[in-house]
């Protein structure tokens, strides 16, 4: 999103105007992102100084002699014997084979910012066994999981399996800049303030202050980063650390700069580089055929990574990959990460395999919950629909084009002057009448909630935040006064409980007038000031507690969306599952929201780069995630939004979004031909919605994301490791989309044994394949061995398809065997958390397809089976016959052989039946 917005209000003042004006010039209109607008590594005083440390420089040692055991964790006495400074050293095992590392001053001289709120309360604690050595102490998970803390030089090492996977100071990286007093150039030193660096070095001007684009960082607290080399021996596959608009597979970045994590709003943003964007989740896993480990780096403040996996951007292994040969697995995945503060706090996900690792994850971070069903089916959404009319034909646009969508979203031009929780009163005076009118039809709208609260006297919520003192306040103690769409605008303190229980009673229906039915887009949430440093806050304002604000950068979206899921949960009183759309995020941030890769751009290298940004969410617990379709700025051309479409529909969460100076982009407004292709595109989306909602409550119970990366599924099979343009759909489906302009074909790869086109079910075996596509292909691909179910009378909406028939396609593998699940609940409230689901379990065998409730709950349902689709049938039967309470037992209707297809068993999803092929 660009200034342009400032200009919307009719009233300004002529200053806001002339700000205005600077603005415009600061964040001008350009094709690539304006790089002289964020920091490089060289120019942020903490990464130039942790970056220039040498292996083999860390003197830090543990004094086994004085650790202390407990029956889950030890605690170690470390000092660093450069400057004499103690610190304390503290292992944790975590039940289900997670270890948790932290390192701390022993005495700082005030307390270091350690991360709240990201992580789940209640993580239970492992039994540990230790075995103490003279020169180590073996921390014993089990038989195949250890840690071992050496003394000296310090470090810390992970085996799995007897094999060793991760190390921690291996290469004595390590550089932890204890707190001190700002020194008096007059002073001589003393025990106190031995030494103004660790070691002997000169202090740094950075140290102490630092200027970047003409805004000054006081840094009152003087140097405080920390930075440790984490290694991983058995493999250079590493993946993840979103968000990034990057590869899923980590480059190297020697010669370059490091991944930087740092929530930002990154103006028409590049792709296939490691600037910070919108999201920062310290969290990778490690891969090899062997072993799979998870890290998660526990710092919300800035972050630089750095990464030596092999080269480049592992240019070997692509060559390698795409003649055919597989990915080398060269050992050794090497990183260093970098903190501007807080500590050191670092958990080791043991796996052995990729879902351990998932899961394990899932159960520190949480996992992400199931979203309603209306909001995994298609959105619709501009900045902006101009008033209620607008709404109305547009909604009424896809109606008379046959088109499903299942909301219609508001951007900031539906409130009253950019104040939220408002209604422009002359676009927007009917909000209640507007929404039932949506809802009549089973859909749903969206509204636009910034953190930016408009300075203007009047505004209940600026007032209220005034008289309340819920503000960040500057590094003085007054309000903080930023600059963002509104114009001049305060930033809600989330940090502070009593600002998140306001937040949350401002959605309550008595003070946001509107229905039930509305929903929550929490956008700018970086937070975004566009007269800050880096179009963010200053580092040196104070939150609640106070922290500064480099302490909990990171986290101020978490805290936002939490305050906002709280708010639509009191909105329905406890009844609905909240939506809640954001652009930023942390570690922890999918327990609330769903996410988008933010203000892409309308051409395909953004289209392809979805595909890598959404897979890195994904395995950092972001379920539900997705791209705007067709890029937010500019104007696709038709086949590029046609494919854009095509893509979209099979990644988890679906959205057409747009720039306010674009042209308008509803989908049946690039012509007829074209319309009927994306048409057939979205019902396709919505005929697997049974599937889809499956694999979301999955992900709730086991963490795994419905869009999985293939290795995933094939941990073995390293010609999976760095395939970037396709993707699992869960355990059935392989997705390859068109992602070049003009292809006629695309190179797909499918490991296993055998595969059928999902949509003209021709049979391939594993290997390599060529392609052919048309303009209407969406290359997609069932798994021998599995069961889909799918509703095939597309409606208007997903709410109205809730009491349809179901068609199973059954893809069978070499043995003539599938399996398949079918999760069905209400599709909205919190019933399914007490048993109010119903849990099917498909099997193929012996010729025999059998349907068993595996878990009834208390949810009924008269849905039924209309139709069967087996792929991979040799020869035609003699009959079919289905045999169930319902129906008893009785021939039925089939044709074809491959497919298979039979007709009308008219058996309930709710009871036990099968059919025999003879």
């Amino acid at each position: 999103m660009i200034m342009s917005r400032l200009w919307s209000s009719s009233l300004v003042t002529s200053k806001i105007i002339f700000l205005s004006y600077v603005f415009l010039i600061l964040i001008s209109h350009s094709d690539t992102v304006d790089r002289s607008k964020f920091k490089t590594c060289d120019q942020s005083g903490f990464c130039k100084r942790q970056r220039n440390v040498k292996e083999g420089s860390a003197t830090y040692e543990a004094d086994l002699s004085q650790g202390t055991v407990s029956t889950s964790s030890v605690s170690i006495p470390v000092i660093n014997k450069g400057n004499g400074i103690p610190f304390v050293l503290e292992v944790f095992l975590l039940e289900g084979l997670k270890f948790r590392v932290k390192l701390n001053e022993a005495k700082p001289l005030r307390p270091r910012y350690e991360v709240e709120h990201a992580l789940l309360s209640n993580m239970r604690e492992g039994k540990l066994e230790v075995k103490k050595a003279a020169d180590h102490w073996a921390l014993i998970a089990d038989t195949n999981n250890e840690a071992r803390v050496y003394s000296t030089p310090l470090r810390i090492e992970f085996y799995s399996g007897g094999e060793k996977v991760t190390v921690i100071n291996g290469r004595q990286m390590l550089k932890f800049e204890h707190l001190r007093k700002k020194p008096d150039v007059n002073d001589e030193p003393n025990d106190e303030n031995a030494a103004n660096e660790e070691g002997k070095e000169e202090p740094e001007p950075s140290m102490w202050e630092e200027s970047f684009g003409g805004h000054q960082d006081s840094k009152p607290r003087g140097p405080e980063s920390v930075g440790v080399d984490i290694d991983f021996p058995f493999t250079q596959h590493l993946y993840g650390l979103p968000e990034h608009a990057d590869s899923f597979l980590i480059k190297d970045t020697k010669g370059g700069d490091p991944y930087r994590l740092y929530n930002l709003d990154v103006f028409e943003y590049e792709v296939n580089n490691g600037m910070a964007l919108y999201a920062s989740v310290p969290y990778i896993m490690a891969h090899s055929p062997k072993n799979t480990v998870g890290l998660l780096w526990l710092n919300a403040a800035e972050t630089w990574v750095d990464f030596d996996v092999g080269g480049g951007s592992n240019l070997v292994d692509s060559i390698v990959n795409l003649v055919g040969g597989g990915a080398s697995d060269e050992k050794v995945g090497r990183t260093r990460w970098m903190s501007e503060s807080g500590i050191i706090d670092i958990f080791v996900f043991m796996g052995p395999k990729p879902t351990d690792v998932m899961r394990q994850f899932g159960e520190v971070a949480g996992t992400a919950p199931l979203p309603q069903m209306w909001a995994i089916a298609s959105q619709q959404c501009r900045w902006n629909y101009n008033d209620e009319e607008d709404v109305r034909q547009v909604d009424e646009g896809f109606d008379s084009h046959d088109m499903p969508y299942d909301s219609i979203w508001l951007d900031i031009e539906h409130t009253d002057g950019k104040k939220y929780f408002t209604w422009d009163s002359h676009k927007f005076g009917h909000p209640v009448e507007m929404i039932q009118n949506i809802t009549a039809k089973g859909r749903k709208m969206v509204t636009i909630i910034d953190p930016h609260i408009k300075r203007e006297s009047g505004y209940f919520v600026h007032e209220d935040a005034l008289r309340d003192d819920l503000y960040v306040k500057d590094k003085t103690g007054k309000v903080y006064e930023g600059w963002c769409w509104p114009g001049a605008a305060s930033y809600l303190d989330f940090f502070d409980p009593k600002v998140r229980e306001y937040w949350s009673s401002r959605f309550r229906l008595e003070n946001y007038p509107s229905t039930v039915d509305l929903y929550t887009w929490n956008d700018m949430n970086e937070p975004s000031v566009f007269n800050g440093p880096e179009v963010t806050m200053p580092k040196d304002l104070i939150h609640y507690g106070d922290w500064e604000h480099r302490d909990v950068h990171n986290l101020y979206g978490l805290l936002m969306v939490k305050a906002t899921y709280d708010g639509q949960m009191l909105r329905s009183e406890n009844q609905l599952r909240p939506f809640i759309l954001t652009r930023a995020a942390y570690v922890g941030s999918h327990r609330y929201t769903s996410i988008w890769t933010g203000d892409n751009t309308a051409e395909w290298s953004h289209l392809k780069i979805s595909i890598p940004m959404c897979l890195s969410l994904g395995i950092a617990g972001f379920a539900h995630c997705g791209a705007d379709i067709g890029g937010f700025f500019h104007n696709p051309e038709p086949e590029l939004i046609l494919r854009w479409y095509q893509a979209a529909m099979f990644q988890p969460f679906v959205r057409n979004h747009a720039h306010i100076e674009t042209k308008r982009r509803e989908p049946w407004l690039f012509g007829d031909h074209n319309t009927a292709l994306i048409r057939s595109a979205i019902r396709k989306r919505y005929a697997l919605l049974p599937y889809w909602y499956t694999l979301f409550h999955q992900a709730e119970m086991e963490g795994i994301p419905p869009m999985r990366p293939i290795w995933m599924l094939f941990p073995d099979d390293v010609k999976t490791y760095n395939i970037e343009g396709q993707h699992l759909i869960g355990n059935a489906l392989m997705v390859a989309p068109v992602l070049e302009k003009g292809a006629s074909k695309v190179s797909v790869y499918l490991p296993g044994v055998i595969w059928y086109d999902f949509y003209n079910y021709v049979a391939y075996q594993s290997g390599y394949h060529t392609i052919p596509v048309t303009e209407d292909s969406i290359p997609v691909f069932q798994r021998g061995g599995t069961i889909i179910p799918t509703k095939q009378r597309i409606r208007r909406a997903s709410t109205l398809m809730k009491r349809d028939p179901f068609t199973l396609f059954v893809a069978l593998d070499e043995n003539n065997e599938a399996r398949g699940r079918l999760y069905i609940d209400d599709g909205q409230s919190f019933g399914y958390r007490n048993g109010k689901f119903l849990e099917v379990e498909f099997t193929f065998k012996d010729n025999k397809l059998q349907s068993r409730v595996v878990n009834p709950g208390s949810y009924a349902t008269t849905e039924w089976v209309e139709r069967v689709v087996i792929l991979g049938w040799r020869n035609r039967p003699a009959s079919i016959t289905v045999s169930s309470k319902s129906v008893g037992t009785s021939k039925l209707e089939f044709e074809g052989t491959h497919p298979l297809v039979i007709r009308k068993p008219r058996t309930l999803i709710t009871e036990d039946w099968e059919i025999i092929l003879s």
